[in-house]
């Protein structure tokens, strides 16, 4: 396998995101499924699912409607316990932190200079600043601690970063989770925690293998959020397709001024991939709302709105220009949307020069997709790709935000707060100068701040705070008034699950004493003489309702007993009646089912029979 040739790699990205949805993994699938309907060897690499936006505003990421990866269910809830042993592995390394001060503080740890904090896997605001260790001595040594989500930890980096088990382990004893009292910094190897975190981890850093509701296999590994963290799946995964593959399709999350400068500056720069083609997911709706249309209004066709919105596409056809790789923007089609307003989107991406192609895979899953598969296979055979990153590693820290703000954003300068400033300058001292910069910010505008739609000028980015993820390889730097622990809305997504169950109980059909009079010639073995006693049917179920899909899940037992009279008869005696049957048997059955129903946004229903998950082995 490693001596195979690597494969094709399609990059996947969008514009920002909107209220009115992109469909950036739908496409994603589509793709792949479009790919292999042509008979190309093609496979997908997408990030998994955290619980937070499942139950929160985004919901889940397995795509939708016949471009979606099954079971999906599965996927949005749990999957194979990857988030839950990150999770784990980073709340031990704070636990043995806390522990060690507990015990004595041999490493002198201060506190008060506690870098690293704990996780989980959901949206819970209240948690963003905690006190610990109050009631007593025996409770530890109180401080202040915090709380930022699973995907955006350097844990779940670490994991989508490392090569193999060997070096997640070293990457884990680089994770600086404190300093001394004398300035002095503390890692993770200092307190021996990287052996039990790696442990914990053993059969998370296996990448996992799923399917498209066609079949299109699809290695889902890792899922850091792209406006706090680096966006994309883990490099494991993504290699593991392109040898398998001929095509390798990923994504990276949010809009390309997040998830695609990420993917090209920290995650090619760290893993040495390049990208040979980018499709730039749009829709109508999209362009429409950052021509200043409101959610509610974008099924009514307008061009002026259209026209005035499409300036946040073409920032990010310039953005993805800087890196030398071709571009195909994929139009996500909507029911609503007007042949004027695709004609316009046709006629001005080709005057920019630009492949652009309707992608209706939503509604027609692998078949929607030829258009868009045709223009990505016309520029993999161009081979025009002439990939290069954004900056130099020797560019000093504050020179890359700025780089970054000033190219991709499109800001016109960067001010550094006075402890961000600082914090950068002690991270270049410790010899960490040279990393890439993970800039945490709005994923809804390019600027920093979320109401600035289209594509803002006259903004500067603010830069509040900077950390230094030396396991992961980069520096944070968090703008404007982003969080690395969002909050629900206020109706989160979970109030669209519901858990069900029921009981039915169905008496029996016919007294005990009951019986069928047959013609004298009769064929006397007539199941109908079967005497249904006390059917119950048990069921337990759940469900999801969307804006775009619902989804029903249900697992149904049924347990029934019959009486069962292979025949009768009947015949007169002397005038008497007499009826002669034999004892009847007694039957009792039981049965198991699962159902699944999906439903798109057209009430059209799709039925999917269970598909197991499977792990790729680790030698593969």
């Amino acid at each position: 396998m490693k001596e195979k040739e690597n494969g094709k790699l399609v990059l996947v990205t969008a514009i920002n995101p909107t209220p009115a949805g992109e469909g950036k993994t739908t496409t994603s699938v589509g793709l792949g499924q479009a790919l292999c309907k042509q008979g190309k060897n093609a496979i997908i690499a997408l990030r998994e699912p955290s619980l937070g936006p499942v139950f929160g505003i985004k919901g889940g990421a397995a795509g939708g409607g016949y471009a979606q990866v099954v079971p999906m269910e599965d996927i949005n809830l749990h999957f194979t316990g990857d988030m839950h042993a990150i999770t784990a592995a980073n709340n031990l390394l704070c636990a043995m932190l806390d522990n060690h001060m507990q015990q004595g503080n041999l490493l002198n740890i201060d506190p008060r200079r506690i870098v690293f904090t704990r996780v989980m896997d959901m949206n819970d605001r209240a948690l963003r600043n905690i006190t610990i260790g109050l009631g007593g001595k025996v409770n530890g040594v109180p401080r202040e601690d915090h709380f930022m989500i699973t995907v955006a930890s350097e844990v779940m980096a670490i994991l989508c970063l490392a090569a193999d088990l060997d070096d997640l382990k070293k990457r884990f004893g680089d994770i600086l989770v404190a300093y001394s009292y004398t300035g002095k910094p503390i890692y993770a190897r200092d307190l021996h925690a990287e052996g039990a975190m790696t442990a914990l981890m053993k059969d998370a850093i296996k990448p996992n293998l799923v399917q498209t509701l066609e079949g299109t296999p699809c290695l889902m590994h890792g899922g850091p959020f792209a406006n706090i963290a680096h966006g994309c799946n883990s490099v494991q995964a993504t290699k593991l397709a392109l040898k398998l593959g001929d095509i390798a399709i990923t994504e990276a999350g949010f809009g390309a001024d997040l998830g695609a400068e990420k993917f090209m500056d920290i995650k090619c720069r760290k893993a040495g991939l390049a990208p040979d083609c980018i499709v730039l997911v749009a829709t109508v709706r999209a362009l429409k709302y950052n021509g200043g249309v409101a959610k509610a209004d974008l099924n009514q066709p307008n061009m002026d709105a259209l026209k005035h919105g499409i300036c946040n596409l073409d920032a990010h056809l310039d953005n993805m220009k800087k890196f030398g790789v071709p571009v195909v923007v994929a139009v996500n089609a909507f029911p609503t949307d007007t042949d004027e307003e695709m004609d316009f989107i046709r006629e001005h991406c080709a005057e920019r020069g630009v492949r652009v192609a309707l992608s209706e895979v939503f509604a027609k899953g692998g078949e929607g997709g030829q258009a868009l598969a045709d223009e990505v296979l016309a520029v993999l055979d161009e081979s025009k790709a002439d990939f290069h990153m954004l900056y130099e590693d020797s560019l000093p820290l504050e020179d890359k935000i700025r780089k970054i703000a000033k190219e991709i954003y499109g800001a016109l300068g960067v001010t550094i707060a006075p402890a961000a400033k600082k914090e950068l300058a002690n991270i270049t001292e410790m010899g960490y100068g040279n990393l890439p910069v993970c800039v945490a910010k709005t994923q809804y505008s390019l600027s920093d701040d979320a109401s600035l739609l289209g594509r803002p000028t006259e903004f500067v980015v603010n830069v509040r705070t900077a950390r230094l993820a030396a396991g992961a390889g980069f520096v944070v730097v968090e703008t404007g008034s982003i969080m690395t622990m969002p909050g629900l809305p206020k109706v989160p997504a979970a109030e669209q699950f519901a858990l069900r169950a029921g009981y039915n109980y169905t008496s029996a059909i016919f007294n005990s004493d009951a019986y069928k009079d047959l013609p004298y010639n009769s064929i006397q073995t007539d199941t109908d003489f079967a005497n249904t006693k006390a059917l119950s049917n048990y069921t337990v179920g759940l469900g999801y309702r969307g804006a775009m899909f619902y989804a029903d899940l249900a697992y149904k037992f049924s347990s029934y007993k019959e009486d069962f009279y292979p025949f009768i008869n009947a015949y007169e005696d002397g005038g008497q009646l007499v009826i002669g049957s034999p004892e009847a048997t007694k039957v009792k059955n039981t049965r198991s089912q699962v159902l699944l129903t999906l439903g798109d946004r057209k009430s059209t229903r799709l039925n999917s029979s269970h598909t197991d998950i499977s792990r790729m082995p680790s030698s593969a």
